[in-house]
Protein backbone atom coordinates (compact mmCIF):
# COMPACT_ATOMS: atom_id res chain seq x y z
CA UNK A 1 0.00 0.00 0.00
CA UNK A 2 3.01 2.32 0.29
CA UNK A 3 2.02 5.66 -1.22
CA UNK A 4 0.21 3.87 -4.04
CA UNK A 5 -2.78 6.13 -3.51
CA UNK A 6 -0.75 9.11 -4.56
CA UNK A 7 0.25 7.36 -7.76
CA UNK A 8 -2.75 5.28 -8.69
CA UNK A 9 -5.66 7.22 -7.22
CA UNK A 10 -8.81 5.43 -6.21
CA UNK A 11 -9.79 1.83 -6.70
CA UNK A 12 -13.18 0.25 -6.29
CA UNK A 13 -14.11 -1.82 -3.26
CA UNK A 14 -17.08 -3.47 -4.99
CA UNK A 15 -19.62 -2.95 -7.74
CA UNK A 16 -23.25 -2.15 -7.04
CA UNK A 17 -26.33 -2.99 -9.04
CA UNK A 18 -26.93 -0.66 -11.96
CA UNK A 19 -30.62 -0.70 -11.14
CA UNK A 20 -30.07 1.43 -8.04
CA UNK A 21 -30.71 5.09 -8.78
CA UNK A 22 -29.43 8.17 -7.01
CA UNK A 23 -26.77 6.13 -5.23
CA UNK A 24 -23.72 7.94 -3.87
CA UNK A 25 -20.15 7.15 -4.82
CA UNK A 26 -18.11 7.48 -1.64
CA UNK A 27 -14.39 7.31 -0.97
CA UNK A 28 -12.67 6.22 2.25
CA UNK A 29 -8.98 6.17 3.14
CA UNK A 30 -7.30 3.19 4.77
CA UNK A 31 -3.77 2.55 6.01
CA UNK A 32 -4.63 -0.84 7.49
CA UNK A 33 -1.81 -3.25 8.32
CA UNK A 34 -1.83 -7.03 8.04
CA UNK A 35 -5.07 -8.35 6.62
CA UNK A 36 -6.97 -5.22 7.62
CA UNK A 37 -7.54 -4.04 4.06
CA UNK A 38 -9.23 -7.29 3.06
CA UNK A 39 -11.42 -7.06 6.17
CA UNK A 40 -12.44 -3.49 5.32
CA UNK A 41 -13.32 -4.54 1.78
CA UNK A 42 -15.57 -7.31 3.12
CA UNK A 43 -17.45 -4.87 5.37
CA UNK A 44 -17.81 -2.32 2.59
CA UNK A 45 -19.45 -4.96 0.38
CA UNK A 46 -22.09 -5.41 3.09
CA UNK A 47 -22.63 -1.65 3.30
CA UNK A 48 -22.97 -1.43 -0.47
CA UNK A 49 -25.48 -4.26 -0.54
CA UNK A 50 -27.56 -2.60 2.19
CA UNK A 51 -27.51 0.94 0.82
CA UNK A 52 -26.85 0.76 -2.92
CA UNK A 53 -23.95 3.18 -2.50
CA UNK A 54 -20.47 2.34 -3.74
CA UNK A 55 -17.32 2.90 -1.71
CA UNK A 56 -13.84 3.27 -3.13
CA UNK A 57 -10.78 2.76 -0.97
CA UNK A 58 -7.83 5.14 -1.15
CA UNK A 59 -4.90 3.15 0.28
CA UNK A 60 -2.52 5.02 2.56
CA UNK A 61 1.00 4.28 3.81
CA UNK A 62 0.96 2.24 7.04
CA UNK A 63 2.91 4.92 8.94
CA UNK A 64 0.47 7.02 10.95
CA UNK A 65 2.85 9.95 10.67
CA UNK A 66 2.71 9.81 6.87
CA UNK A 67 -1.07 9.41 6.97
CA UNK A 68 -1.52 12.48 9.16
CA UNK A 69 0.65 14.58 6.89
CA UNK A 70 -1.38 13.58 3.84
CA UNK A 71 -4.69 14.15 5.61
CA UNK A 72 -3.64 17.63 6.62
CA UNK A 73 -2.68 18.50 3.04
CA UNK A 74 -5.94 17.22 1.59
CA UNK A 75 -8.13 18.88 4.21
CA UNK A 76 -6.30 22.20 4.01
CA UNK A 77 -6.95 22.15 0.26
CA UNK A 78 -10.68 21.44 0.78
CA UNK A 79 -10.37 18.13 -1.06
CA UNK A 80 -13.88 16.85 -1.84
CA UNK A 81 -12.66 13.51 -3.24
CA UNK A 82 -12.44 11.89 0.21
CA UNK A 83 -15.64 11.44 2.20
CA UNK A 84 -14.59 9.36 5.22
CA UNK A 85 -11.23 9.42 6.98
CA UNK A 86 -9.92 6.71 9.28
CA UNK A 87 -8.39 8.66 12.14
CA UNK A 88 -6.00 7.95 14.99
CA UNK A 89 -7.32 8.54 18.50
CA UNK A 90 -4.93 11.50 18.94
CA UNK A 91 -6.04 13.48 15.89
CA UNK A 92 -9.44 14.74 17.04
CA UNK A 93 -8.20 18.04 18.55
CA UNK A 94 -5.97 18.75 15.56
CA UNK A 95 -8.42 18.10 12.72
CA UNK A 96 -11.77 18.85 14.36
CA UNK A 97 -12.44 21.98 12.30
CA UNK A 98 -12.24 19.96 9.07
CA UNK A 99 -14.75 17.27 10.08
CA UNK A 100 -18.52 17.26 10.47
CA UNK A 101 -20.09 17.26 13.93
CA UNK A 102 -21.57 13.78 14.42
CA UNK A 103 -23.19 14.48 17.80
CA UNK A 104 -26.76 14.40 16.52
CA UNK A 105 -26.23 11.56 14.04
CA UNK A 106 -24.72 9.33 16.75
CA UNK A 107 -27.02 10.33 19.62
CA UNK A 108 -28.63 6.87 19.82
CA UNK A 109 -25.36 4.89 19.86
CA UNK A 110 -22.85 6.89 21.94
CA UNK A 111 -24.20 5.28 25.11
CA UNK A 112 -23.00 1.88 23.84
CA UNK A 113 -19.32 2.96 23.80
CA UNK A 114 -16.90 3.44 26.66
CA UNK A 115 -17.40 7.07 27.77
CA UNK A 116 -13.65 7.80 27.82
CA UNK A 117 -13.38 6.85 24.15
CA UNK A 118 -16.30 9.06 23.13
CA UNK A 119 -14.66 11.82 25.16
CA UNK A 120 -11.37 11.31 23.30
CA UNK A 121 -13.18 11.98 20.01
CA UNK A 122 -14.95 15.08 21.28
CA UNK A 123 -13.33 18.47 20.67
CA UNK A 124 -14.94 21.75 21.73
CA UNK A 125 -18.21 19.96 22.37
CA UNK A 126 -18.24 18.41 18.90
CA UNK A 127 -18.14 14.63 18.26
CA UNK A 128 -15.46 14.50 15.58
CA UNK A 129 -15.45 10.77 14.79
CA UNK A 130 -17.25 7.47 15.41
CA UNK A 131 -15.02 4.99 17.30
CA UNK A 132 -14.12 1.85 15.35
CA UNK A 133 -11.83 0.06 17.80
CA UNK A 134 -9.55 0.88 20.68
CA UNK A 135 -6.03 -0.35 21.21
CA UNK A 136 -3.46 -1.01 23.88
CA UNK A 137 -0.23 -2.92 23.22
CA UNK A 138 0.93 -6.14 24.80
CA UNK A 139 4.09 -8.06 25.50
CA UNK A 140 3.92 -11.07 23.20
CA UNK A 141 6.03 -13.94 24.51
CA UNK A 142 7.06 -17.35 23.22
CA UNK A 143 5.26 -19.63 25.63
CA UNK A 144 7.13 -22.68 24.34
CA UNK A 145 10.58 -21.14 24.88
CA UNK A 146 9.79 -19.79 28.34
CA UNK A 147 8.51 -23.22 29.36
CA UNK A 148 11.55 -24.93 27.81
CA UNK A 149 13.92 -22.90 29.96
CA UNK A 150 11.72 -22.66 33.06
CA UNK A 151 11.25 -18.90 32.85
CA UNK A 152 8.22 -16.97 34.14
CA UNK A 153 6.52 -14.24 32.12
CA UNK A 154 8.62 -11.17 33.03
CA UNK A 155 7.08 -8.42 35.15
CA UNK A 156 9.99 -5.96 34.96
CA UNK A 157 12.03 -4.66 32.03
CA UNK A 158 15.27 -5.98 33.54
CA UNK A 159 13.73 -9.42 33.99
CA UNK A 160 12.54 -9.32 30.37
CA UNK A 161 16.01 -8.36 29.13
CA UNK A 162 17.75 -11.06 31.17
CA UNK A 163 15.29 -13.74 30.03
CA UNK A 164 15.56 -12.58 26.41
CA UNK A 165 19.37 -12.71 26.49
CA UNK A 166 19.52 -16.11 28.17
CA UNK A 167 17.09 -17.78 25.76
CA UNK A 168 18.57 -15.99 22.74
CA UNK A 169 22.08 -17.21 23.58
CA UNK A 170 21.06 -20.80 24.30
CA UNK A 171 18.85 -21.10 21.23
CA UNK A 172 21.55 -19.64 18.98
CA UNK A 173 24.06 -22.12 20.39
CA UNK A 174 21.58 -24.87 19.51
CA UNK A 175 21.35 -23.66 15.90
CA UNK A 176 18.72 -20.89 15.81
CA UNK A 177 21.19 -18.30 14.52
CA UNK A 178 18.55 -15.70 13.58
CA UNK A 179 16.77 -15.58 16.94
CA UNK A 180 16.59 -12.26 18.80
CA UNK A 181 15.34 -11.56 22.31
CA UNK A 182 13.00 -8.63 21.64
CA UNK A 183 11.52 -6.73 18.71
CA UNK A 184 9.65 -3.44 18.98
CA UNK A 185 8.92 -0.30 16.92
CA UNK A 186 12.11 1.78 16.92
CA UNK A 187 11.73 3.81 13.72
CA UNK A 188 11.54 7.61 14.00
CA UNK A 189 7.74 8.00 13.74
CA UNK A 190 4.60 8.08 15.90
CA UNK A 191 5.06 4.43 16.84
CA UNK A 192 8.29 5.27 18.65
CA UNK A 193 6.44 7.91 20.66
CA UNK A 194 4.05 5.14 21.75
CA UNK A 195 6.86 2.76 22.72
CA UNK A 196 8.93 5.41 24.45
CA UNK A 197 5.99 6.82 26.41
CA UNK A 198 5.51 3.31 27.84
CA UNK A 199 9.16 3.05 28.84
CA UNK A 200 9.26 6.51 30.40
CA UNK A 201 5.90 6.23 32.20
CA UNK A 202 6.67 2.75 33.54
CA UNK A 203 9.94 4.11 35.00
CA UNK A 204 7.98 6.84 36.79
CA UNK A 205 9.18 9.49 34.35
CA UNK A 206 5.82 11.09 33.52
CA UNK A 207 3.94 11.56 30.25
CA UNK A 208 6.16 14.02 28.30
CA UNK A 209 3.66 16.83 28.80
CA UNK A 210 1.30 16.43 31.75
CA UNK A 211 -2.47 16.92 31.66
CA UNK A 212 -2.10 20.47 33.01
CA UNK A 213 0.29 21.38 30.18
CA UNK A 214 3.54 21.19 32.18
CA UNK A 215 6.57 19.86 30.28
CA UNK A 216 7.87 16.99 32.41
CA UNK A 217 10.12 14.91 30.15
CA UNK A 218 13.52 16.20 31.33
CA UNK A 219 13.99 14.06 34.45
CA UNK A 220 16.32 11.34 35.70
CA UNK A 221 13.76 8.54 35.54
CA UNK A 222 12.95 9.30 31.91
CA UNK A 223 16.65 9.35 31.08
CA UNK A 224 17.17 6.04 32.86
CA UNK A 225 14.35 4.48 30.83
CA UNK A 226 15.92 5.52 27.52
CA UNK A 227 19.42 4.48 28.60
CA UNK A 228 18.00 1.07 29.53
CA UNK A 229 16.45 0.60 26.09
CA UNK A 230 19.61 1.83 24.36
CA UNK A 231 21.35 -1.12 26.02
CA UNK A 232 18.97 -3.53 24.26
CA UNK A 233 19.83 -2.38 20.73
CA UNK A 234 22.37 -4.76 19.21
CA UNK A 235 22.29 -7.09 22.24
CA UNK A 236 18.76 -8.51 22.58
CA UNK A 237 17.25 -6.47 19.74
CA UNK A 238 18.61 -6.36 16.18
CA UNK A 239 20.43 -3.15 15.19
CA UNK A 240 17.81 -2.81 12.45
CA UNK A 241 15.08 -2.39 15.09
CA UNK A 242 15.74 1.36 14.81
CA UNK A 243 14.04 1.17 11.39
CA UNK A 244 11.16 -1.11 12.46
CA UNK A 245 7.50 -0.17 12.40
CA UNK A 246 4.71 -2.56 13.46
CA UNK A 247 4.89 -4.83 10.44
CA UNK A 248 8.68 -5.23 10.48
CA UNK A 249 8.54 -6.30 14.12
CA UNK A 250 5.69 -8.70 13.38
CA UNK A 251 7.60 -10.14 10.43
CA UNK A 252 10.53 -11.16 12.65
CA UNK A 253 8.21 -12.46 15.35
CA UNK A 254 5.92 -14.43 13.06
CA UNK A 255 8.80 -16.26 11.39
CA UNK A 256 9.78 -17.50 14.86
CA UNK A 257 12.83 -15.27 15.27
CA UNK A 258 12.02 -13.39 18.49
CA UNK A 259 11.43 -14.40 22.10
CA UNK A 260 9.43 -11.25 22.92
CA UNK A 261 7.60 -8.61 20.89
CA UNK A 262 5.87 -5.37 21.80
CA UNK A 263 2.92 -4.90 19.46
CA UNK A 264 -0.78 -4.15 19.19
CA UNK A 265 -3.56 -6.77 19.48
CA UNK A 266 -3.97 -7.10 15.69
CA UNK A 267 -0.78 -9.20 15.70
CA UNK A 268 -2.47 -11.86 17.83
CA UNK A 269 -4.83 -13.12 15.12
CA UNK A 270 -2.11 -12.96 12.47
CA UNK A 271 0.35 -14.78 14.74
CA UNK A 272 -2.13 -17.63 15.04
CA UNK A 273 -2.74 -17.83 11.29
CA UNK A 274 -2.04 -21.00 9.37
CA UNK A 275 1.03 -19.43 7.75
CA UNK A 276 2.59 -18.45 11.07
CA UNK A 277 5.63 -20.23 12.49
CA UNK A 278 4.50 -19.32 16.01
CA UNK A 279 0.88 -20.46 15.75
CA UNK A 280 -0.19 -21.83 19.15
CA UNK A 281 3.25 -21.17 20.64
CA UNK A 282 2.80 -17.73 22.19
CA UNK A 283 0.92 -15.83 24.84
CA UNK A 284 0.37 -12.16 25.66
CA UNK A 285 0.75 -10.21 28.86
CA UNK A 286 0.82 -6.64 30.08
CA UNK A 287 4.02 -4.77 29.32
CA UNK A 288 6.68 -4.82 32.06
CA UNK A 289 7.42 -2.02 34.51
CA UNK A 290 10.74 -0.71 35.87
CA UNK A 291 10.27 -2.48 39.20
CA UNK A 292 7.67 -4.32 41.25
CA UNK A 293 6.75 -0.96 42.80
CA UNK A 294 6.12 0.71 39.44
CA UNK A 295 3.02 0.35 37.30
CA UNK A 296 3.19 -0.89 33.71
CA UNK A 297 2.09 1.53 31.02
CA UNK A 298 0.36 0.85 27.71
CA UNK A 299 -0.15 3.68 25.27
CA UNK A 300 -3.80 4.20 24.41
CA UNK A 301 -4.38 3.73 20.72
CA UNK A 302 -7.43 3.22 18.58
CA UNK A 303 -9.03 4.26 15.31
CA UNK A 304 -12.19 6.09 14.36
CA UNK A 305 -14.18 7.22 11.33
CA UNK A 306 -14.58 10.94 10.62
CA UNK A 307 -16.58 12.61 7.85
CA UNK A 308 -14.98 15.39 5.84
CA UNK A 309 -16.87 18.68 5.88
CA UNK A 310 -16.00 18.90 2.16
CA UNK A 311 -17.86 15.66 1.30
CA UNK A 312 -20.33 16.00 -1.57
CA UNK A 313 -22.49 13.29 0.05
CA UNK A 314 -22.44 14.09 3.78
CA UNK A 315 -25.57 12.14 4.73
CA UNK A 316 -24.41 8.94 3.02
CA UNK A 317 -20.86 9.42 4.37
CA UNK A 318 -22.25 9.69 7.91
CA UNK A 319 -24.18 6.44 7.34
CA UNK A 320 -20.91 4.78 6.31
CA UNK A 321 -19.07 6.03 9.41
CA UNK A 322 -21.91 4.83 11.67
CA UNK A 323 -21.97 1.44 9.92
CA UNK A 324 -18.22 0.91 10.30
CA UNK A 325 -18.43 1.75 14.00
CA UNK A 326 -21.55 -0.35 14.60
CA UNK A 327 -21.87 -3.29 16.98
CA UNK A 328 -22.11 -5.66 14.01
CA UNK A 329 -18.85 -4.51 12.41
CA UNK A 330 -17.03 -4.16 15.73
CA UNK A 331 -17.96 -7.74 16.58
CA UNK A 332 -16.65 -8.92 13.21
CA UNK A 333 -13.47 -6.92 13.77
CA UNK A 334 -12.97 -8.46 17.20
CA UNK A 335 -13.44 -12.00 15.88
CA UNK A 336 -11.42 -11.64 12.67
CA UNK A 337 -8.85 -8.98 13.56
CA UNK A 338 -8.54 -9.17 17.37
CA UNK A 339 -9.22 -5.43 17.40
CA UNK A 340 -10.53 -4.29 20.78
CA UNK A 341 -14.13 -3.06 20.62
CA UNK A 342 -15.19 0.32 21.96
CA UNK A 343 -18.67 -1.09 22.57
CA UNK A 344 -18.95 -2.29 26.17
CA UNK A 345 -21.32 -5.23 25.57
CA UNK A 346 -18.91 -7.00 23.22
CA UNK A 347 -16.55 -7.77 26.10
CA UNK A 348 -19.20 -10.15 27.41
CA UNK A 349 -20.03 -11.62 23.99
CA UNK A 350 -19.50 -15.40 23.91
CA UNK A 351 -18.58 -15.46 20.20
CA UNK A 352 -15.88 -12.82 20.74
CA UNK A 353 -14.48 -14.57 23.81
CA UNK A 354 -14.26 -17.88 21.94
CA UNK A 355 -12.58 -16.47 18.82
CA UNK A 356 -10.32 -13.93 20.56
CA UNK A 357 -9.82 -14.88 24.21
CA UNK A 358 -7.39 -12.01 24.76
CA UNK A 359 -10.17 -9.44 24.31
CA UNK A 360 -12.02 -9.97 27.60
CA UNK A 361 -8.62 -9.94 29.35
CA UNK A 362 -7.75 -6.62 27.75
CA UNK A 363 -10.62 -4.64 29.25
CA UNK A 364 -8.67 -3.60 32.36
CA UNK A 365 -5.47 -3.00 30.37
CA UNK A 366 -6.83 -0.37 28.03
CA UNK A 367 -9.17 1.21 30.57
CA UNK A 368 -6.04 2.11 32.53
CA UNK A 369 -3.97 2.93 29.45
CA UNK A 370 -1.82 6.04 29.19
CA UNK A 371 -2.94 8.69 26.70
CA UNK A 372 -0.42 10.53 24.58
CA UNK A 373 -0.37 14.25 25.43
CA UNK A 374 -2.61 15.28 22.53
CA UNK A 375 -5.28 16.80 24.78
CA UNK A 376 -3.02 19.30 26.63
CA UNK A 377 -0.91 20.20 23.57
CA UNK A 378 -3.90 20.44 21.20
CA UNK A 379 -2.95 21.50 17.66
CA UNK A 380 0.75 21.40 18.55
CA UNK A 381 0.72 17.69 19.43
CA UNK A 382 2.19 16.57 16.12
CA UNK A 383 5.24 18.79 16.62
CA UNK A 384 5.53 17.68 20.26
CA UNK A 385 5.52 14.03 19.22
CA UNK A 386 8.01 14.62 16.40
CA UNK A 387 10.45 16.36 18.74
CA UNK A 388 10.04 13.57 21.30
CA UNK A 389 10.54 10.63 18.95
CA UNK A 390 13.53 12.38 17.36
CA UNK A 391 15.20 12.80 20.77
CA UNK A 392 14.48 9.16 21.61
CA UNK A 393 15.75 7.90 18.26
CA UNK A 394 18.94 9.97 18.63
CA UNK A 395 19.48 8.44 22.07
CA UNK A 396 18.92 4.85 20.92
CA UNK A 397 21.20 5.47 17.92
CA UNK A 398 24.03 6.76 20.13
CA UNK A 399 23.71 10.39 19.02
CA UNK A 400 24.04 12.02 22.42
CA UNK A 401 23.14 10.70 25.86
CA UNK A 402 19.60 10.47 27.14
CA UNK A 403 20.25 13.26 29.65
CA UNK A 404 21.65 15.56 26.97
CA UNK A 405 18.89 14.85 24.48
CA UNK A 406 16.10 15.32 27.03
CA UNK A 407 17.57 18.65 28.14
CA UNK A 408 17.57 19.86 24.52
CA UNK A 409 14.05 18.43 24.06
CA UNK A 410 12.78 20.37 27.06
CA UNK A 411 14.16 23.60 25.61
CA UNK A 412 12.54 22.92 22.22
CA UNK A 413 9.19 22.06 23.80
CA UNK A 414 9.32 25.19 25.94
CA UNK A 415 9.89 27.28 22.82
CA UNK A 416 7.08 25.50 21.00
CA UNK A 417 4.69 26.02 23.90
CA UNK A 418 5.40 29.74 24.02
CA UNK A 419 2.73 31.46 26.08
CA UNK A 420 0.55 28.35 26.01
CA UNK A 421 -0.53 25.28 24.13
Amino acid sequence: MYHSALRAGLFAGAVFSASVTMAAELAIVSGDSGNGLAFLQSQLKEFEAKTGNTVKIVPMPPSTTDQFGQYRLWLAAGNADIDVYMTDVIWAPQLSEQFLDLTDAAKDVVKDHFPSIIESQTANGKLVAIPAFTDAPALFYRKDLLEKYGKPVPKTWDEMAATAKDIQDKERAAGSKDLWGLVFQGNAYEGLTCNALEWVKSFGGGQIVEANGDISINNEKAAKALDTVKGWVGTISPPGVLAYQEEEARGVWQTGNAVFMRNWPYAYALGNGDDSAVKGKFGVSTLPAASADDKPAATLGGWNYAVSKYSKHPEEAIKLALFLGSTEVQKNRAINQTNLPTIVSLYDDADVAKAAPIIPQWKDVFMNAVPRPSAPTKVKYNEVSSLFWSAVHDTLSGNGTAAENLEVLEAKLTELKGSGW
